[in-house]
Parts: structure tokens; C-alpha cells; sequence
């Protein structure tokens, strides 16, 4: 499928969630099939000044393409100046923010707090259209709450400003990440506009992904929290989607120590060893799901402070685990 003039080869994609999709995170979902990835959240505002922390949000000129660069904010000034300096970063399309719905972003008017005014969304879109030839989506929410679930009117006002695909997240921003996400929600907004719609909310797994797929429609899922600590995720949903109902089994330990590894590798590449490291105790935390002995592992990782002693954890999961291949 295309999103514009993108070419999208797959069915489940990396959404954008502010401290996990970094650079290092984004290439390693991508070398495990994601379709596409998305960036970490980046203020509208702030893309317009040469802010170090910024910058290093917004580049993608490294990532594995395609990568969608995502902004937020409230004006559709500021997202017109931002869209004219997004293509130096290097991305293949601009994301417009309209679901987050933490209260320091939907706070200030941004985020899902923008789902109130149908019509500024439209104008915010239109305003990324005039200053950029990079295909422009949009992720929106169900609602702001259960009495105004309105996605099919923000999605129609976004379709009509020229947005190339539109993600819809099922939960409405009172949910915040709670209970379940209202799948019926993304079938209306996929048979109420044209261009495609990106599914999200509750895909965990490959049958998961799958029965989004069934039952909204919708041309591919977006995959979150599902994803954190569990990069294979989409290689298991490439393999139940194009082969039969193939449903592969997670990594056996090795594997699942080499791709901890390999990403931490990448994030100290990224940020510096005592940053990433700082930054790894959650992510390793997350890897170690499952495994014999997580508890006290985790409450190790949360203690990390160099490569070495990642190496020292490492090397206790191993033995703990090795008659699990």
C-alpha cells in the first residue's frame, strides 16, 4: 500500500511512545519487520530552534525507511514552521500528535486535547500540507471521553485538509491506557473516509493484529505498548499474516540476550553509557518478561549503571534460563 508517495510493505507498524521509540529502538523494530516506524513525540515549537535534545529527537537520517516523524503541539502556525524544517531531519512523512493524552501535553491544548475542535485539527493539517511535499498523517483517539467519541468527524476534517492516512487509537483520552480499546470505533472512521486508516489499540500479538485486521478493516495496525521489550513481535506478525497462520514462537534465551545486547549496544552508541544505561534499566526490565526468575532479574536491571553490569545480569539470566532453548 502507499501513504502518499511512501511505499508501505507489511500490515503492523511501530507507533510513536515518548521514551521508547528513539533511533536505536526504531532500527531494531525494523530490522524485525516493522512496515514502518514512527518517532518519539517532538514539539512543533521547539523544531523550530536548533535545540540539541530536539534535534536528536526529530533525526532520522540513520533509521532503517520508512520512519514518520511525529509532532505535537496547538498551533497551526507552529506546524506550519515546523513542517518546513522536518524534511532536513530526514524523514520519509510528518505525524501529526492528535492522541496523546497525558495531562502535560492535553494540558496545554495539544495532543488529544485538540480532538475538541474538529475544525483546528483540519487546520492543522492544512497548515503541514502548504509547507511540505512529505505525505502527512494524522493519529487521533476515539474521543475525549466516552460522551464525545467524535473520530469519524476529526478523521473527515483531516481527510478533507489532504492528510495521506489517519491511525485511530480505540480508547478515548479518559481511558488513558486503561480497560479496552473500542475497536468498532476504527471500523467507522475506515468506512467513513478514503485514505487509509491505521488501526491501534490492544495488539499484542500476532492473532491480535490479526483479528484488528478482521474486524475494523483497517489497512494496518499500529503496535505500542505490545512492543516494548518484544521487537519480534513483528516478525511474528509478518509470519501469521503472509504464511498460513504460521504462529512463531517467542526467542529462546540466546536470542533474546543477543537482541538485549545488540539494542543497548545501540542506545550507548545513541546517547552515551551513562545515559543509556539509565534509560536501559526499563527496557531490560521489559525484555525479561517471562523469563525464570523475572522478579529478581528486573529488580536487578533496575540497578544498572554500565555495560558491565548488563554483561553480569546477562550472564546469571542465561544460566538460570538455559534449559528453556
Amino acid at each position: 500500500m502507499q501513504i502518499g508517495n511512501v511505499e508501505i510493505v507489511g500490515r503492523a507498524a511501530l507507533a510513536p511512545m515518548a521514551g521508547v521509540t528513539d533511533a536505536a529502538y526504531r532500527r531494531l523494530c525494523a530490522a524485525f519487520g516493522a512496515a514502518y516506524t514512527v518517532t518519539e513525540m517532538v514539539s512543533a515549537k521547539a523544531i523550530q530552534y536548533s535545540y540539541e535534545k530536539t534535534s536528536q529527537l526529530a533525526d532520522t537520517r540513520e533509521d532503517e525507511h520508512p520512519v514518520f516523524l511525529q509532532l505535537f503541539g496547538s498551533d497551526p502556525f507552529d506546524f506550519g514552521l515546523a513542517a518546513r524544517k522536518a524534511a532536513a531531519f530526514g524523514p520519509d512523512g510528518i505525524d501529526i500528535n492528535m492522541g496523546c493524552p497525558v495531562p502535560k501535553v492535553a494540558g496545554n491544548g495539544a495532543g488529544s486535547a485538540l480532538m475538541k475542535d474538529p475544525a483546528k485539527c483540519g487546520a492543522i493539517v492544512a497548515a503541514v500540507k502548504r509547507n511540505t511535499d512529505l505525505p502527512v498523517t494524522v493519529k487521533i483517539r476515539a474521543g475525549w471521553d466516552q460522551e464525545h467519541k467524535n473520530a469519524v468527524e476529526v478523521a473527515k476534517a483531516c481527510e478533507a485538509a489532504g492528510a495521506d492516512a489517519i491511525a485511530v487509537h480505540g480508547r478515548t483520552r479518559d481511558q488513558m491506557y486503561m480497560g479496552h480499546a473500542d475497536w468498532d470505533i476504527i471500523r467507522q472512521v475506515k468506512e467513513a473516509v478514503q485514505v487509509p486508516v491505521i488501526g491501534n489499540g490492544d495488539v499484542v500479538d500476532a492473532q491480535s493484529a490479526c483479528q484488528l485486521l478482521d474486524a475494523t478493516g483497517c489497512d494496518l495496525v499500529l503496535v505500542g505498548r505490545g512492543a516494548m521489550g518484544n521487537p519480534w513481535v513483528f516478525r511474528q506478525i509478518n509470519a501469521y499474516l503472509t504464511d498460513s497462520c504460521t504462529i512463531l514462537p517467542p526467542p529462546g534465551i540466546a536470542e533474546r540476550i543477543v537482541v538485549i545486547r545488540r539494542h543497548m549496544d545501540a542506545l550507548c552508541a545513541l546517547k552515551g553509557e551513562d545515559r543509556a544505561m539509565r534509560e536501559a534499566r526499563k527496557h531490560v526490565g521489559w525484555y525479561l518478561h517471562g523469563v525464570r526468575g523475572a522478579a529478581q532479574f528486573r529488580r536487578q536491571a533496575g540497578e544498572l549503571c554500565t555495560l558491565g553490569d548488563l554483561d553480569r545480569l546477562l550472564a546469571q539470566v542465561y544460566a538460570a534460563n538455559q534449559g528453556e532453548e
